[in-house]
């Protein structure tokens, strides 16, 4: 199970740091992603960390200003949202997987999914 947290109202430029927190002793082992679907608008890749927190990838909107981490002992998933656009307003998915080596940045690829998380970036 994962339950994602950290949203909220925020103004352009500003930061915001997302969770989401796995149930299970299992959460080490999977791969782990980022998804966010604006107003209106389908569900789009945002971010992924393997297993390990070894290598990360990133959607081309979001590079140089958001960073994915994790801390394992904590079973907890981490996105880092800074310089925050306006367009960057979205519900934020967390969502993991088994790990292998296709498929990062496809939601059906993902075998869990939280709730989502409401972020919204004021101009």
């Amino acid at each position: 199970q994962l339950q994602a947290s950290g949203g909220g109202l925020v103004q352009a430029g500003g930061s915001l740091r997302l969770s989401c927190a796995a149930s299970g002793r299992t959460f080490s082992s999977y791969d782990m992603g980022w998804f966010r679907q604006p107003p209106g608008k389908e569900r789009d890749f945002v971010a992924a960390i393997t297993w390990s927190g070894g290598i990360v990838y990133y959607a081309d909107s979001v590079k140089g200003r958001f960073t994915i981490s994790r801390d394992n002992a904590a079973n907890t998933v981490y996105l880092q949202m800074n310089s925050l656009k306006p367009e960057d307003t979205a519900i934020y998915y967390c969502a993991a997987r088994t790990p292998r080596t296709y498929g990062r940045t496809q939601q059906n690829a993902y075998d869990y999914w939280g709730q989502g998380t409401q972020v919204t970036v004021s101009s």
